[in-house]
């Protein structure tokens, strides 16, 4: 299945995009969608582990199960000062 996946901040400019398309097996888990993320784009290799996820806007884990027709967002850590 193909999968819209938005990336935001550092993540956004190490691809050169904002929004990648990537496919999966399904069912698919937000790991699946990671490592094809990461495979899509390998400049974020640095960020990958560090990338939070969040499903359809809710926070997501790798485990998670994607449903059918989400969006997924990955986005690196920030820091405040």
């Amino acid at each position: 299945m193909t999968i819209k996946v938005r990336l935001f901040a550092r993540a956004r400019d190490l691809a050169g995009a904002d929004c990648v398309e990537v496919c999966v097996d399904a069912p698919a888990t937000v790991g699946d969608v990671r490592k094809a993320l990461l495979d899509h784009c390998p400049k974020l290799a640095p960020l990958g582990p560090h990338l939070f996820a969040a499903v359809n806007s809710s926070y997501a884990d790798d485990l998670d199960v994607i449903p059918v027709g989400s969006e997924v967002a990955f986005f690196p850590p920030v820091s405040g000062g």
